[in-house]
């Protein structure tokens, strides 16, 4: 698509256009041929409140992804588990782990200050370094550390000690907690401790932008803000404003990109593709109706419970789960159960089976799976039951 460099009326963009866009630069319009751990790195980190998630979102993106070279990442600490944006466990390498997470040290202060009943007289100061000191001993559990500063403060609220432990001070979850294959409880200790190396100065969110809009871009100030948990960035986006190119989406919100960023022309074909629950393509923007259908919205979980994603000329428009032939998770034949939420044609179907076939093959064979597959399409309300 042609972009004429800041013009008077700048581009409408379609949600298709900004759809093509996003899942480009998110490597899911074709799968590529990089590392994971360059993968890690260009996505920003990988949306992780749960341990396998990880590995399912880049093998929706990397040709011949084999689990074990994150699992490998994981174990040499290149990549770890810490929260950051929203406040929640992502994967990131360890460079990003030592300087996004002081990035948005301001969404930890005010979730700290949410607690601050549960922590009056405590001195907030002593409680960072008895905590680094306790968890740079060995790793602790969210429990050991609630132990710790209680004993210290018996009339604090102990879930805002451990709350308070967390948002003070980078925490990470320490192998093998996250190992593909393996399995382990959490435990915790300092990024800096973990890794060898200090964290750096907060950094300029200048650079942040910058490489937010080449893995979700084009996109809003808003959507930026919605996908780190920051606010205030409206100075930074017109700071950069010169560097940039702006179009507008078809309600008129201002959209910033980088000016050589891929943007497929809006009927650039997309694969399915199977994304697990929280994949971050479903929650980097604050307008996700360019992934989301309108009439899908809220469909891919309930609650506190989310479904995988398929998505469907790059849309969502099915969820899934895995299970035995009784579709519960087990051994044996894997199951796999795609819940459409709206009609797929038998063109559609053929596409989405063959896509989970392949996704089976990969993970199934990585976790030592040596039975069949077994591909099934559901009502909403037996995948729901």
């Amino acid at each position: 698509m042609a972009v004429t460099r800041n013009p008077a009326a700048p581009a409408v963009l379609s949600p298709r256009a900004l759809n093509r866009a996003t899942l480009e630069r998110q490597l899911l319009l074709r799968r590529s041929a990089m590392s994971a751990k360059d993968a890690v790195e260009h996505l920003v980190g990988l949306q992780a409140q749960n341990t396998k998630p990880p590995y399912y979102q880049l093998c929706a993106r990397l040709d011949g992804f084999d689990p074990a070279e994150l699992a490998g990442l994981m174990e040499s600490r290149e990549v770890v588990r810490i929260v950051t944006l929203r406040s929640t466990i992502h994967t990131h390498t360890a460079a990003d782990a030592l300087t996004l997470r002081p990035l948005v040290q301001a969404a930890r202060d005010r979730e700290l200050h949410i607690f601050r009943k549960g922590l009056a007289g405590v001195d907030l100061d002593r409680l960072t370094s008895m905590s680094r000191t306790f968890v740079e001993e060995r790793p602790r559990t969210p429990k050991e550390i609630r132990e710790e500063l209680l004993a210290e403060w018996p009339d604090a609220d102990p879930q805002a000690l451990g709350v308070a432990a967390r948002c003070l001070l980078p925490l990470v979850q320490v192998t093998p907690r996250g190992v593909w294959g393996r399995s382990g409880r959490v435990a915790l200790t300092t990024a800096e401790h973990w890794l060898g190396a200090p964290s750096g100065p907060v950094p300029a969110p200048d650079a942040a932008v910058l490489r937010y809009l080449a893995a979700f871009g084009p996109a809003s100030v808003k959507d930026m803000q919605t996908w780190a948990g920051l606010t205030r960035l409206r100075e930074v986006f017109e700071r950069l404003r010169p560097e940039l190119v702006t179009f507008r989406d078809e309600n008129g919100a201002e959209l910033f990109d980088l000016p050589d960023a891929p943007r497929p022309h809006e009927d650039t074909p997309a694969p399915p593709r199977f994304l697990p629950e929280f994949d971050n393509v479903l929650l980097g923007h604050a307008d996700r109706t360019r992934v989301i259908p309108p009439r899908f919205h809220g469909r891919n979980g309930n609650g506190n419970q989310a479904y995988g994603t398929v998505l469907v000329d790059g849309f969502l428009a099915a969820v899934w789960r895995l299970g035995d032939g009784d579709g519960r998770p087990g051994p044996g034949t894997a199951s796999l159960t795609v819940q459409p939420l709206g009609r797929l044609g038998r063109p559609e179907r053929d596409a989405v089976t063959e896509e989970a076939v392949r996704m089976l093959a990969v993970m199934r064979t990585a976790a030592g799976g040596t039975g069949g597959h077994d591909i099934r399409f559901a009502s909403f309300v037996d995948f729901g039951e």
